[in-house]
């Protein structure tokens, strides 16, 4: 069985301070996220990224702009040694306007229907793998699928947890600053 690295995408990975990453020239690495998920590749963690584009629901961009996002994502991490093993995201949201993706769907984080699928597709080993992100749901996510999770200060991850540590039911493993020092933290538990 494989041990994986769950991922968000948006505030873990890339900035998106300046909110819905609509195409791919918005696409901002954080310095130091290529460096991060290449450790993570010779850790021997499959790299999962599961990603909540509810823009999509919304009309603000198409499923075909997240594929080119993400496209761009895959290609900049490459140029630093960083490969991602898959990419899942969610289109939904149950407020939207553009049908079919107007809907409440497990897809969506903190459900675990991206979980389903790469688990379904990797055979993974819950209890050795982990989930980062800066958003609750992302904790919700990883909870709900039985693994670590590590929430990550970054993007919109400082005022979340500011906001919000308080009054949600989950309740992450660890908090650290950024996507580095989880990796960091992955390596110091992986021995």
């Amino acid at each position: 069985m494989k041990k994986a690295v769950f991922l968000d995408r948006d505030g873990t990975i890339n900035s998106d301070e300046h909110g819905y990453i609509n195409k791919p020239d918005d696409l901002h690495l954080y310095p130091y996220a290529a460096e991060a998920i290449s450790k993570l590749n010779k850790m021997g963690y499959l790299v999962i990224i599961v990603t909540n584009q509810a823009g999509v629901a919304y009309g603000y961009f198409k499923i075909d702009d997240v594929e080119k996002i993400n496209a761009k994502l895959v290609s900049e991490l490459a140029k630093g040694d960083a490969k991602i093993d898959e990419i899942f995201y969610s289109p939904y949201h149950e407020s939207g306007i553009v049908e079919p993706y107007n809907i409440q769907h497990e897809d969506r984080k903190p459900d675990i229907g991206m979980f389903r699928q790469a688990q379904e597709k990797y055979h993974l080993n819950v209890k050795e793998s982990f989930m980062i992100g800066d958003k609750y749901s992302d904790i919700g996510f990883g909870k709900n699928a039985g693994l670590r999770t590590i929430f990550v200060r970054s993007g919109g991850g400082e005022n979340e947890f500011l906001q919000k540590r308080n009054e949600t039911k989950y309740k992450p493993d660890f908090v650290v600053k950024d996507i580095s020092v989880a990796v960091q933290l992955i390596e110091e538990l992986d021995k």
